[in-house]
C-alpha cells in the first residue's frame, strides 16, 4: 500500500467570497490508491521507509487571494505523508531553516521521553541553522499525526499525517486508501488572534443573539421566561452562542491543504472499499463529519482498532484521528466537515473521476449552549425551557436535577450571583465512583475554593457522565452518530491491575479575561504532578467550563472508561464536554517530564498545560 497522491467584519464577508475561488499554491493534496496508481494525477511526495530528512521553512502560500507565509515541511502544508513500519526503528533528522527555534511532536506514539519533541521539557529545541536527529522504534501501528510544539508555529502550517504499517494483517480489508486531514488557516499572524481573543473574548463570535432571535424564544418559551433567560447569562458575563473562541470570520477550514472551493479529491471504483483517514490537525476547531448517502464504518479511534461500528456522522476534536471505511456505488459523494459553530466547513470529493462534485449540503442550524452545559441541571426549565432534548441519550447517567424553580437571581449583582453559585456548587451532589479507589485533587486544593478566583469563571453545580451523548449540535439531530460509548476495543485491554489511586483535574477558564488553565491554575503557577513509575493510575477530568477540552496526554495511550468492561478502547486524546466528569487509566511505564494540556493551541498557551513527572 503506498501514497500517491482576520478586523472580522469584513473578514467574514471575504471569507464567504474566497469560498468560491478554487485558490490554492500547488498546497498539499493527500491520498492513495492500491492498484490503481493510475487513476489519477499523484500528490506531493509520500516518505517511506526508516530514515526521513525533514527540512523546516518559511514558504509562500495562498489560501485565500491573499499572499501570506506558511510554516512547512519539505515545502508543504500539510507536511508530507510519513510511512514507519511496525517494529523498525527510525530516525528523523529536521534541519530548522526558520529565523526562529522549532521542534516536532510525534503525536500518540509511545517514545522514549528524550524523542517527544517538546521544547524545554524533554529537550532544547531545534535551534535556527541547526539539524535535530529524532530516533525511535515503532511500537504501535494505526493512523497518527505529526506537529510543532513551538510557538504558533502549528497554526502557521507545520502539521502532517503518520501512517504506522501493521507487521500483522489488519481485522479489515479495503482497496483505496485516503488520508483526509482537517485543519483551520488564518491570514492573521496567530498572536493578533490571540490578542484580539484576550481584548473581547467574542471577538469572533458572529452568532450572538439578537433581537430577532429573543422575539422567535419570547413565541415558544414566554415572555418571562425568555426575560430571565436574558439575564441570568448577562449576569454571568457568559454567551450560550460562545461554542469555538475562533470562528470562520477569521478560519478559512482546509482538507488536505485546500480550502472548500478547491475541492480534495479521492477517487474510486464503485463497489470498492475505501478506508478513510481522518485526522484533525486544527489549532482551534472541532468538526462534524458525514458523506451524505454514504454510511461510514469506525474501525480505529486514535489509531487503536475497534468493533466496527456503521454511523452517519462523528465529532472529531482537535489532535483526534478516526479511521473509517464506505462502499461508495455512486459516481460522487461530498466529504462535510462543517465546524461545531457552524461558521464555516471544509470540504472534499469522493469521485469515479476527476471534475466531478456532489451537492454541498447546507449547515445545520448553529446550536446553543445550556443551563445544562453550564453545570446547572435543571435550571432550564427554571429559566427558558429551552434545553437540549436528548442530552441523556445513550445511556449517559445524570445526577438528579436540582429544582431552582423558585429561586430568583435576576436582580442579583455578578458578585452575590458567584456566591450564590459557589454555594450551590459545594452542596451538589458527585456521581458516585465505581470502586473505593481513593481520589485527590492533582493539586492539593479544594475545589469548593475555586469559585470567585480571577481565573475561574463558572463552577459546575452538576457534573455528570456525558459520554453517550454525542455532543452540542448532534444528539437527536436524525442522523446516526457516534458517542464515545459506542467504542469497544477489537480486542480485551492486557489484564492489568486495578488503579491504585485516582487524581482530579478541574478544567478552568476565564472566557473574559482568556485565562486558561486546570484547577484554577495556569502552567506557570503550578509544579509537576508526580507519578510513581509502573503505578496504575486513574485521571478523572472535570470541565468546569463552558467549552469543550480536547485533552492530550503525551507519552501514553490510555484506558477510556466508558463502561465496555475487558474492552475500554485506547485514546490519546479525550474531548471533555461542558459540565462533564469523565476518566481514563493509564500504567506510568515511561519515565520522565510528559506534557499534559487541552490541544486547543490557543488554550495551551495561555495555561492549560501540566507536566506529568514519572519516577
Amino acid at each position: 500500500m503506498k501514497d500517491t497522491a482576520s478586523n472580522p467584519g469584513p473578514r467574514l464577508g471575504r471569507r464567504r467570497f474566497v469560498e468560491g475561488l478554487a485558490l490554492t499554491a500547488g498546497l498539499a493534496s493527500v491520498g492513495a490508491s492500491r492498484g490503481h496508481a493510475a487513476d489519477y494525477a499523484p500528490g506531493p511526495t509520500t516518505l517511506t521507509g526508516d530514515r526521513f530528512d525533514l527540512v523546516v521553512a518559511s514558504t509562500a502560500v495562498n489560501f485565500t487571494g491573499r499572499a501570506r507565509t506558511a510554516t512547512t515541511v519539505n515545502g508543504s502544508v500539510p507536511a508530507p505523508i510519513l510511512r514507519f513500519r511496525e517494529g523498525d526503528t527510525v530516525t528523523l533528522n529536521v534541519t530548522n531553516r526558520l529565523s526562529e527555534p522549532t521542534s516536532i511532536h510525534w503525536h500518540g506514539l509511545i517514545l522514549p521521553n528524550a524523542m517527544d519533541g517538546v521544547p524545554g521539557l524533554t529537550f532544547r529545541g531545534i535551534m535556527p541553522g541547526q539539524t535535530f536527529a529524532y530516533r525511535f522504534p515503532i511500537r504501535q501501528a494505526g493512523t497518527y499525526w505529526y506537529h510543532s510544539h513551538s510557538g504558533m508555529q502549528e497554526q502557521t502550517g507545520l502539521y502532517g499525517p503518520l501512517i504506522l504499517e501493521p507487521r500483522r494483517p489488519e481485522p479489515y480489508s479495503y482497496q483505496r486508501d485516503y488520508v483526509v486531514m482537517l485543519s483551520d488557516w488564518t491570514d492573521d499572524d496567530p498572536m493578533t488572534v490571540v490578542s484580539n481573543l484576550k481584548q473581547q473574548s467574542d471577538y469572533y463570535n458572529y452568532g450572538q443573539r439578537t433581537l430577532g432571535t429573543f422575539i422567535k424564544d419570547a413565541r415558544r418559551d414566554g415572555l418571562g421566561a425568555t426575560i430571565d433567560d436574558r439575564m441570568m447569562w448577562g449576569q454571568m458575563r457568559m454567551s450560550p452562542t460562545d461554542l469555538m473562541d475562533v470562528s470562520g470570520a477569521t478560519y478559512t477550514f482546509l482538507m488536505n491543504g485546500r480550502p472548500p472551493a478547491a475541492n480534495w479529491t479521492g477517487l474510486f471504483r464503485r463497489g470498492e472499499r475505501v478506508r478513510l483517514r481522518f485526522i484533525n490537525g486544527s489549532s482551534m476547531s472541532t468538526f462534524d463529519i458525514r458523506i451524505p448517502g454514504l454510511a461510514m464504518t469506525v474501525v480505529q479511534a486514535d489509531g487503536s482498532d475497534v468493533e466496527p461500528i456503521e454511523i452517519e456522522e462523528f465529532r472529531i476534536g482537535v489532535a483526534e484521528t478516526y479511521d473509517v471505511i464506505v462502499t461508495p456505488m455512486q459516481d460522487a459523494y461530498t466529504i462535510f466537515a462543517q465546524a461545531m459553530d457552524r461558521s464555516g466547513y471544509a470540504r472534499g470529493t469522493l469521485c469515479v473521476r476527476e471534475g466531478l462534485a456532489a451537492p454541498i449540503p447546507p449547515l445545520d442550524p448553529r446550536p446553543q449552549l445550556s443551563m445544562v452545559d453550564m453545570g446547572m441541571g435543571g435550571m432550564d426549565h427554571a429559566m427558558s425551557g429551552s434545553g437540549h432534548a436528548g442530552h441523556d441519550a445513550g445511556g449517559a447517567k445524570s445526577a438528579p436535577a436540582m429544582d431552582m424553580s423558585h429561586m430568583d437571581m435576576s436582580h442579583m449583582s455578578p458578585e452575590e450571583l458567584k456566591q450564590h453559585m459557589a454555594m450551590m456548587a459545594a452542596a451538589a451532589p458527585v456521581a458516585p465512583s465505581s470502586d473505593t479507589v481513593p481520589t485527590s485533587n492533582a493539586d492539593g486544593i479544594d475545589p469548593a475554593s475555586l469559585a470567585g478566583q480571577p481565573s475561574v469563571d463558572n463552577v459546575a453545580m452538576q457534573t455528570r457522565d456525558r459520554l453517550g451523548e454525542a455532543g452540542i449540535g448532534l444528539d437527536g439531530n436524525g442522523r446516526r452518530t457516534l458517542t464515545y460509548r459506542d467504542l469497544r476495543a477489537l480486542h480485551p485491554v492486557p489484564s492489568s491491575a486495578p488503579p491504585t489511586r485516582a487524581l482530579e483535574f478541574h478544567l478552568t477558564g476565564n472566557m473574559q479575561r482568556y485565562m486558561w488553565g486546570f484547577d484554577g491554575r495556569k502552567f506557570s503557577q503550578a509544579g509537576p504532578i508526580r507519578v510513581a513509575r509502573g503505578e496504575r493510575i486513574r485521571f478523572v477530568l472535570i470541565n468546569d467550563t463552558m467549552m469543550e477540552h480536547p485533552i492530550h496526554l503525551h507519552g501514553y495511550l490510555f484506558e477510556l472508561e466508558n463502561g465496555q468492561g475487558d474492552r475500554l478502547p485506547l485514546k490519546h486524546t479525550i474531548r471533555v464536554k461542558p459540565a462533564e466528569r469523565l476518566s481514563f487509566v493509564f500504567t506510568a511505564d515511561m519515565p520522565g517530564h510528559w506534557a499534559f494540556h487541552c490541544h486547543l493551541l490557543f488554550h495551551m498557551d495561555a495555561g492549560m498545560f501540566r507536566t506529568i513527572l514519572v519516577s
